[in-house]
Protein backbone atom coordinates (compact mmCIF):
# COMPACT_ATOMS: atom_id res chain seq x y z
CA UNK A 1 0.00 0.00 0.00
CA UNK A 2 2.68 2.34 0.56
CA UNK A 3 4.30 1.59 -2.52
CA UNK A 4 1.14 2.26 -4.48
CA UNK A 5 0.77 5.90 -2.82
CA UNK A 6 4.77 6.51 -3.31
CA UNK A 7 3.93 6.15 -7.10
CA UNK A 8 1.16 8.30 -7.49
CA UNK A 9 3.19 11.13 -5.47
CA UNK A 10 6.40 10.92 -7.81
CA UNK A 11 3.29 10.57 -10.89
CA UNK A 12 1.55 13.70 -9.05
CA UNK A 13 5.58 15.65 -8.83
CA UNK A 14 6.35 14.74 -12.69
CA UNK A 15 2.95 16.39 -13.99
CA UNK A 16 3.61 19.37 -12.42
CA UNK A 17 7.16 19.87 -13.61
CA UNK A 18 5.88 18.82 -17.47
CA UNK A 19 2.85 21.61 -16.75
CA UNK A 20 5.65 24.22 -15.52
CA UNK A 21 8.02 23.98 -18.33
CA UNK A 22 5.48 24.20 -21.10
CA UNK A 23 3.84 26.92 -19.52
CA UNK A 24 7.65 28.73 -19.33
CA UNK A 25 7.73 28.22 -23.06
CA UNK A 26 4.73 28.93 -24.13
CA UNK A 27 3.96 33.11 -25.32
CA UNK A 28 2.36 34.98 -22.63
CA UNK A 29 -0.78 36.64 -23.88
CA UNK A 30 -1.12 39.90 -23.48
CA UNK A 31 -4.18 42.15 -22.34
CA UNK A 32 -5.24 45.14 -25.18
CA UNK A 33 -3.58 48.09 -23.71
CA UNK A 34 -1.33 46.54 -21.65
CA UNK A 35 2.70 47.76 -22.12
CA UNK A 36 5.10 45.08 -21.93
CA UNK A 37 8.45 46.19 -21.41
CA UNK A 38 11.11 45.64 -23.93
CA UNK A 39 14.88 45.17 -22.38
CA UNK A 40 17.30 48.39 -23.43
CA UNK A 41 20.11 47.84 -25.95
CA UNK A 42 23.54 48.24 -25.01
CA UNK A 43 24.66 51.59 -25.93
CA UNK A 44 26.51 51.77 -29.46
CA UNK A 45 30.72 52.81 -28.85
CA UNK A 46 31.03 56.42 -30.40
CA UNK A 47 32.67 56.79 -33.77
CA UNK A 48 36.50 57.40 -33.11
CA UNK A 49 38.36 60.44 -34.88
CA UNK A 50 40.72 59.41 -36.99
CA UNK A 51 43.05 61.82 -38.90
CA UNK A 52 45.27 60.13 -41.50
CA UNK A 53 47.02 63.45 -42.75
CA UNK A 54 48.05 66.65 -42.23
CA UNK A 55 49.19 69.08 -44.91
CA UNK A 56 51.40 70.96 -44.82
CA UNK A 57 52.70 68.97 -41.09
CA UNK A 58 54.29 73.03 -40.30
CA UNK A 59 53.44 76.57 -41.60
CA UNK A 60 53.92 79.59 -40.36
CA UNK A 61 51.45 81.52 -38.15
CA UNK A 62 48.84 82.68 -40.77
CA UNK A 63 49.04 79.91 -42.38
CA UNK A 64 46.17 77.14 -43.91
CA UNK A 65 46.43 73.80 -42.52
CA UNK A 66 44.18 70.68 -43.88
CA UNK A 67 43.13 67.83 -41.67
CA UNK A 68 42.23 64.35 -43.40
CA UNK A 69 40.37 61.15 -42.05
CA UNK A 70 37.22 60.30 -40.64
CA UNK A 71 34.70 60.65 -37.70
CA UNK A 72 35.07 64.65 -38.00
CA UNK A 73 31.51 65.10 -37.34
CA UNK A 74 29.55 68.06 -37.86
CA UNK A 75 30.67 70.35 -35.45
CA UNK A 76 34.78 70.60 -34.24
CA UNK A 77 37.62 72.07 -33.58
CA UNK A 78 41.62 71.90 -33.80
CA UNK A 79 43.77 72.46 -30.32
CA UNK A 80 47.06 73.91 -30.84
CA UNK A 81 49.13 74.17 -28.10
CA UNK A 82 46.64 76.01 -25.61
CA UNK A 83 44.87 77.49 -28.60
CA UNK A 84 41.62 76.41 -29.35
CA UNK A 85 40.71 77.26 -32.64
CA UNK A 86 37.40 76.57 -34.97
CA UNK A 87 37.68 74.52 -38.26
CA UNK A 88 35.43 74.55 -41.29
CA UNK A 89 34.36 70.79 -41.95
CA UNK A 90 33.86 69.32 -45.12
CA UNK A 91 31.87 65.92 -44.91
CA UNK A 92 33.17 65.28 -42.07
CA UNK A 93 36.52 64.40 -43.32
CA UNK A 94 38.09 67.28 -43.83
CA UNK A 95 38.79 69.86 -41.33
CA UNK A 96 40.29 73.24 -42.69
CA UNK A 97 42.09 75.81 -40.23
CA UNK A 98 44.55 78.83 -39.87
CA UNK A 99 47.46 78.56 -37.64
CA UNK A 100 46.89 82.24 -35.37
CA UNK A 101 48.87 84.73 -35.88
CA UNK A 102 50.27 85.30 -32.50
CA UNK A 103 51.57 81.52 -31.78
CA UNK A 104 55.58 82.02 -31.97
CA UNK A 105 57.68 79.50 -33.69
CA UNK A 106 58.11 76.40 -31.71
CA UNK A 107 56.46 72.55 -31.56
CA UNK A 108 53.22 72.19 -30.83
CA UNK A 109 50.74 69.25 -29.91
CA UNK A 110 47.84 68.80 -32.29
CA UNK A 111 44.67 67.11 -31.90
CA UNK A 112 40.85 67.31 -33.26
CA UNK A 113 37.86 67.91 -31.13
CA UNK A 114 34.44 67.00 -31.78
CA UNK A 115 31.25 68.65 -30.65
CA UNK A 116 30.41 65.35 -28.28
CA UNK A 117 34.17 65.75 -26.82
CA UNK A 118 35.44 62.78 -28.71
CA UNK A 119 39.08 64.10 -29.23
CA UNK A 120 42.08 62.23 -31.50
CA UNK A 121 45.00 61.26 -31.32
CA UNK A 122 47.48 64.12 -30.28
CA UNK A 123 50.25 64.84 -33.47
CA UNK A 124 53.15 67.28 -33.23
CA UNK A 125 52.89 70.23 -35.71
CA UNK A 126 55.47 72.53 -36.22
CA UNK A 127 54.75 76.16 -36.23
CA UNK A 128 57.75 78.16 -38.58
CA UNK A 129 59.03 82.04 -37.74
CA UNK A 130 57.36 83.80 -40.13
CA UNK A 131 59.29 84.93 -43.74
CA UNK A 132 59.85 88.23 -44.60
CA UNK A 133 58.97 89.43 -48.18
CA UNK A 134 61.08 91.82 -49.69
CA UNK A 135 58.99 93.69 -52.55
CA UNK A 136 60.16 96.94 -53.20
CA UNK A 137 63.01 99.12 -52.73
CA UNK A 138 61.96 103.31 -53.54
CA UNK A 139 63.73 104.04 -54.90
CA UNK A 140 65.91 101.30 -56.44
CA UNK A 141 68.85 103.36 -58.02
CA UNK A 142 70.65 106.38 -55.81
CA UNK A 143 73.59 108.78 -57.30
CA UNK A 144 76.66 107.34 -56.29
CA UNK A 145 77.59 111.25 -55.03
CA UNK A 146 74.14 111.38 -53.20
CA UNK A 147 74.36 112.42 -49.45
CA UNK A 148 72.58 112.82 -46.85
CA UNK A 149 68.44 112.01 -46.96
CA UNK A 150 69.36 111.45 -50.84
CA UNK A 151 70.97 108.44 -49.76
CA UNK A 152 68.25 106.89 -48.02
CA UNK A 153 66.04 104.01 -49.13
CA UNK A 154 63.32 102.38 -48.00
CA UNK A 155 62.36 98.27 -47.99
CA UNK A 156 58.90 97.36 -48.63
CA UNK A 157 57.56 94.58 -48.26
CA UNK A 158 55.54 92.02 -45.44
CA UNK A 159 56.22 90.37 -42.28
CA UNK A 160 59.30 92.06 -41.03
CA UNK A 161 59.82 91.37 -37.47
CA UNK A 162 60.23 94.40 -34.91
CA UNK A 163 64.34 93.41 -34.64
CA UNK A 164 64.78 92.29 -38.37
CA UNK A 165 68.05 92.77 -39.34
CA UNK A 166 68.69 94.54 -43.01
CA UNK A 167 72.02 93.01 -44.83
CA UNK A 168 73.34 95.53 -47.25
CA UNK A 169 75.65 92.93 -49.82
CA UNK A 170 75.83 90.25 -47.06
CA UNK A 171 76.67 92.67 -44.31
CA UNK A 172 74.17 93.91 -41.61
CA UNK A 173 73.82 97.72 -41.29
CA UNK A 174 71.69 99.78 -39.25
CA UNK A 175 68.07 100.96 -39.77
CA UNK A 176 66.27 103.88 -39.28
CA UNK A 177 63.28 102.78 -39.02
CA UNK A 178 61.71 99.00 -38.60
CA UNK A 179 57.87 98.65 -39.31
CA UNK A 180 55.90 94.83 -39.92
CA UNK A 181 55.78 96.51 -43.88
CA UNK A 182 58.80 98.67 -44.64
CA UNK A 183 62.74 99.35 -43.10
CA UNK A 184 64.18 102.24 -43.87
CA UNK A 185 67.61 102.63 -43.83
CA UNK A 186 70.65 104.63 -45.23
CA UNK A 187 72.66 103.39 -48.34
CA UNK A 188 76.38 103.19 -47.27
CA UNK A 189 79.32 104.86 -49.26
CA UNK A 190 80.53 101.60 -51.84
CA UNK A 191 80.97 101.24 -55.24
CA UNK A 192 78.83 101.93 -57.67
CA UNK A 193 77.52 99.04 -59.62
CA UNK A 194 74.08 96.65 -58.21
CA UNK A 195 74.02 95.75 -54.55
CA UNK A 196 72.15 93.48 -52.35
CA UNK A 197 69.39 93.98 -49.72
CA UNK A 198 67.85 91.13 -47.80
CA UNK A 199 65.73 91.29 -45.10
CA UNK A 200 66.22 88.80 -42.46
CA UNK A 201 63.92 87.82 -39.50
CA UNK A 202 66.17 85.46 -37.83
CA UNK A 203 69.61 84.04 -38.95
CA UNK A 204 68.27 81.57 -40.89
CA UNK A 205 64.55 83.01 -42.39
CA UNK A 206 65.58 85.88 -44.68
CA UNK A 207 63.50 87.33 -47.83
CA UNK A 208 65.18 86.94 -51.49
CA UNK A 209 67.66 89.23 -51.90
CA UNK A 210 66.49 92.32 -54.30
CA UNK A 211 69.25 94.89 -56.28
CA UNK A 212 70.07 98.41 -55.57
CA UNK A 213 71.89 100.44 -58.58
CA UNK A 214 74.20 103.09 -57.38
CA UNK A 215 74.58 105.09 -60.99
CA UNK A 216 78.26 106.45 -61.68
CA UNK A 217 77.60 107.44 -65.04
CA UNK A 218 77.76 111.06 -64.93
CA UNK A 219 75.12 113.28 -66.20
CA UNK A 220 74.88 116.89 -66.91
CA UNK A 221 72.02 119.06 -65.58
CA UNK A 222 73.17 122.41 -66.62
CA UNK A 223 75.46 124.94 -68.06
CA UNK A 224 76.15 128.32 -67.79
CA UNK A 225 78.10 131.00 -67.49
CA UNK A 226 79.96 132.13 -64.70
CA UNK A 227 82.86 134.81 -63.87
CA UNK A 228 84.32 136.52 -66.63
CA UNK A 229 88.22 137.23 -66.18
CA UNK A 230 90.31 139.39 -68.59
CA UNK A 231 91.41 136.52 -70.99
CA UNK A 232 88.80 134.01 -70.12
CA UNK A 233 85.29 133.00 -68.28
CA UNK A 234 84.28 130.24 -66.35
CA UNK A 235 81.51 127.55 -67.37
CA UNK A 236 80.10 126.42 -64.56
CA UNK A 237 78.81 122.93 -65.60
CA UNK A 238 76.23 121.01 -62.82
CA UNK A 239 75.37 117.60 -62.66
CA UNK A 240 75.86 114.66 -60.92
CA UNK A 241 78.13 111.53 -60.59
CA UNK A 242 81.68 113.83 -61.68
CA UNK A 243 84.63 112.82 -60.59
CA UNK A 244 88.23 114.28 -59.55
CA UNK A 245 89.69 112.36 -62.54
CA UNK A 246 86.61 113.65 -64.89
CA UNK A 247 87.75 114.66 -68.19
CA UNK A 248 86.32 117.04 -70.26
CA UNK A 249 85.37 116.88 -74.17
CA UNK A 250 85.32 120.05 -75.81
CA UNK A 251 84.19 119.56 -79.77
CA UNK A 252 86.19 116.50 -79.30
CA UNK A 253 89.73 117.90 -77.56
CA UNK A 254 90.18 116.56 -73.64
CA UNK A 255 90.59 118.79 -70.99
CA UNK A 256 91.39 118.60 -67.35
CA UNK A 257 91.43 114.08 -65.77
CA UNK A 258 93.69 111.85 -66.28
CA UNK A 259 95.44 112.24 -69.65
CA UNK A 260 93.57 115.52 -70.34
CA UNK A 261 95.73 118.67 -71.84
CA UNK A 262 95.52 121.25 -70.14
CA UNK A 263 96.72 123.55 -73.17
CA UNK A 264 99.85 125.01 -71.60
CA UNK A 265 98.08 126.17 -68.48
CA UNK A 266 95.31 127.67 -69.76
CA UNK A 267 92.07 125.54 -70.67
CA UNK A 268 91.39 124.03 -66.95
CA UNK A 269 88.87 122.01 -65.45
CA UNK A 270 88.44 122.00 -61.55
CA UNK A 271 86.58 119.74 -59.58
CA UNK A 272 84.43 121.59 -57.08
CA UNK A 273 82.56 118.22 -55.34
CA UNK A 274 80.24 115.39 -57.47
CA UNK A 275 77.67 117.64 -59.01
CA UNK A 276 79.75 121.09 -59.96
CA UNK A 277 82.82 121.03 -62.35
CA UNK A 278 83.79 125.12 -63.42
CA UNK A 279 85.93 124.62 -66.71
CA UNK A 280 88.26 128.17 -67.51
CA UNK A 281 87.21 128.51 -70.87
CA UNK A 282 89.79 130.90 -73.24
CA UNK A 283 88.38 131.83 -75.97
CA UNK A 284 90.00 133.31 -78.95
CA UNK A 285 87.31 135.74 -80.58
CA UNK A 286 84.70 137.31 -78.31
CA UNK A 287 81.69 136.07 -80.78
CA UNK A 288 79.47 133.39 -79.54
CA UNK A 289 79.16 130.37 -81.26
CA UNK A 290 78.14 126.93 -80.60
CA UNK A 291 80.45 123.59 -79.02
CA UNK A 292 79.56 120.60 -77.28
CA UNK A 293 80.44 119.48 -73.97
CA UNK A 294 80.58 116.11 -72.72
CA UNK A 295 81.96 115.15 -69.38
CA UNK A 296 84.23 111.30 -69.35
CA UNK A 297 85.12 109.49 -66.25
CA UNK A 298 88.22 107.24 -65.30
CA UNK A 299 85.56 104.22 -65.59
CA UNK A 300 84.69 105.16 -69.54
CA UNK A 301 81.31 106.28 -68.42
CA UNK A 302 80.47 109.58 -70.37
CA UNK A 303 77.53 111.98 -70.43
CA UNK A 304 75.60 112.96 -72.70
CA UNK A 305 76.41 115.73 -75.30
CA UNK A 306 75.52 118.98 -74.79
CA UNK A 307 75.52 122.00 -76.93
CA UNK A 308 76.49 125.76 -75.47
CA UNK A 309 76.48 128.53 -77.04
CA UNK A 310 79.55 130.96 -75.89
CA UNK A 311 82.53 132.76 -76.88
Amino acid sequence: MKRIISAVAVCMFLTFLTSVVFAAERPQKVSRGEIVPVPAAAAPAPIPVSIVSIIPAQAEPGGRVSLFGSGFGEAASVTLGNAEIPVQLSDGKQAEFSVPLQLEAGLYVLYLKRADGTTGRPYNFTILPIKPVLNALSPDRISFCAQGREREVAAQGLNFASNALLLFDGAVIRTLAVYPDTINFTVPQVAGGLHQVVVKNSPDIGSVAMALTIETRPEVTQVTVGNEIVNYYELIITGKNFSQNSSLFVDGQMIGGRGGQDMVDREKLIYVDCTKLIYQRHPYSPTTKDFRLQVINPTGESSQAVTVTAP
